[in-house]
């Protein structure tokens, strides 16, 4: 079982800085080195939160396993539900905690986060077609492939959307 512990913006600036025992103060809960080497996602997370504060219930998790509350990632959205009611999922597992079903486990509880919305139609994840890992954790939980994007960061991806 995966749940989430929000990374406050002090958690964030903390992550940058590469203080990890501030970033974990302000998480309130023990943080990973996995979560410092991803500084750059924290500090698009960082900004994306003063811009829009209300962003921040559905960005920027620490991916804590249960039991043990082993931090063994991070997921979330890229943001809240748009004007189409659609929402992105984001997760990574930190490569020490690999290919032991955290990332299905994220997954699945991101799912159920953007189910308990109601302003959640639809729930995408975008995937570069070399990323078989992804591609394989998708499988089973009904996303649909719909089309493909160019991304100026990580070039050519596949969209997979699924019903809330």
């Amino acid at each position: 079982m995966i749940r989430f512990v929000e990374l406050p913006p002090a958690a964030l600036d903390a992550l940058i800085a590469g203080d990890l025992a501030g970033a974990g103060a302000a998480a309130g809960h023990p943080l990973s080195d996995y979560l410092v080497s991803e500084s750059w996602l924290w500090e698009i997370r960082r900004d994306q939160i003063a811009r829009d504060p209300a962003s921040a219930e559905w960005i920027a998790r620490a991916a804590v396993a249960e039991p043990g509350a082993v931090v063994v990632g991070h997921g979330g959205f890229h943001g809240p539900p748009n004007a189409d009611g659609m929402v992105e999922v984001a997760y990574s597992v930190d490569p020490a905690h690999r290919r032991q079903g955290h990332a299905r486990a994220m997954l699945a509880a991101l799912i159920e986060r953007a189910q308990a919305e109601p302003a959640v139609k639809v729930i995408r994840a975008s995937i570069s077609p070399e990323n078989v890992a992804s591609l394989a954790t998708i499988a089973g939980f009904g996303f649909v492939r719909v089309g493909e994007q160019w991304d100026d960061e990580d070039g050519l991806e596949l969209l997979f959307e699924r019903s809330a």
